[in-house]
């Protein structure tokens, strides 16, 4: 199956530069290819609040709509855990999220990546290491990859989105002896 990539300015961030044009004429997206190289398939994406905002779900939201429109890269997002290869969490992890947090990670097959988004993902952001409030995703699991941003731009989260594929690459190349 063959994925016709629209170029917008907007979809990664910089720009039609991104995109390169193949033998037969048509624009074909590298971050597709990348992604079909290293897994062989589409990549998976679990995504978990942990006690934010919302703030970062509004923009990954937007990273399925018509400007983006993250699908046409091979990327989506399923519910179930055990489908996934890559887990996205927002927001501090709250302690009341913190076994479910758990529970998820644990539920996805290897290799698996982590990303941490957003300033509440990452530190704890405004909420901090409170009585409620673990901080980070760091503070729980191994986190792969830091998407900074309060909340990160749809560019920004595709970007770390990418960055966290090559390191699943390497995970995967380990793991079969590489």
């Amino acid at each position: 199956m063959h994925i016709e990539c629209r170029p917008h300015a907007s979809a990664i961030g910089h720009g039609a530069s991104r995109f390169r044009e193949r033998r037969n004429g048509c624009q074909d997206c590298w971050a597709d290819e990348t992604i079909r190289k290293v897994l062989g398939r589409s990549l998976a994406i679990r995504e978990v609040d942990a006690g934010s905002c919302n703030g970062c779900e509004v923009e990954i939201v937007a990273l399925n709509n018509p400007i983006h429109d993250i699908e046409r890269f091979g990327i989506q997002f399923v519910a179930s855990p055990r489908h996934a290869d890559m887990l996205l969490v927002t927001g501090p992890v709250t302690r009341n999220m913190e076994l479910a947090l758990l529970k998820t990670y644990r539920a996805m097959p290897e290799p698996k990546v982590v990303v941490a988004v957003g300033a509440c993902g990452i530190s704890g952001g405004i909420f901090g290491k409170n009585y409620a409030s673990l901080g980070g995703v760091d503070n729980v699991l191994p986190v792969d990859v830091y998407i900074p941003g309060c909340p990160p731009r749809p560019q920004a989260l595709l970007h770390g989105i990418l960055l966290a594929v090559g390191r699943l690459g390497e995970k995967l190349y380990h793991e079969r002896g590489g």
